[in-house]
């Protein structure tokens, strides 16, 4: 049986996969912080609506700074800030659900709330989604609520996965992201 946990509007909501705003918000040269978890890919690759280059992840920060900002000192910071995190192994048990995102819960989430807040007391002009939300809640995103059939995920749950690293990825063109830089853990 897949536990399942519906978090309300005001929650940390978004992903680089889930819609409207937060799609429109992502142009050319914007840059996300993620964990990719290549267990999950072919969970997410049953949902996923369209090609653009997104790995099965977990957020840490998105968006973070345009490319035009990323030069050497701050891919030597972001290789030195994440060296102080420990990789750690994670599970996907539960089933969430934000408004418009089916998604999957790590745990445990606390490492992926350090890692993004490390990067935002760094540089504090990226908050987590431009600000929009309050609250943190790490996850990966299997698709949009009313795509993603949750009665196909029973058996397929619990999921492992060791966060080794994390990816930093650049937003070309309009549509398709590529992987920039990976930085591992400690």
């Amino acid at each position: 049986m897949v536990e399942r946990r519906d978090v309300g509007e005001g929650a940390g909501v978004g992903s680089l996969a889930s819609g409207g705003e937060r799609k429109a918000a992502c142009r050319a040269g914007d840059t996300a912080l993620v964990v990719t978890v290549p267990e999950a890919e072919a969970l997410v690759g049953r949902w996923r609506e369209r090609e653009d280059g997104i790995p099965a992840h977990v957020t840490v920060l998105v968006p973070f700074l345009h490319t035009s900002r990323i030069d050497d000192s701050v891919r030597a910071d972001l290789r030195a800030l994440f060296r102080l995190h420990p990789a750690v192994d994670v599970g996907f048990r539960r089933v969430g659900r934000f408004p418009e995102v089916v998604y999957l819960a790590p745990e445990p989430a606390e490492p992926f709330v350090r890692l993004t807040e490390a990067v935002v007391a760094r540089w504090p002009e990226t908050p987590p989604y431009g600000g929009a939300y309050d609250t943190i809640i790490p996850h990966l995103t299997l698709g949009r609520a009313g795509v993603v059939e949750e009665s196909a995920l029973d058996g397929e749950l619990p999921l492992t996965s060791r966060a080794r690293a994390v990816t930093l990825l650049v937003r070309v063109g309009g549509e398709r992201w590529t992987e920039g830089e990976v930085f591992p853990l400690a």
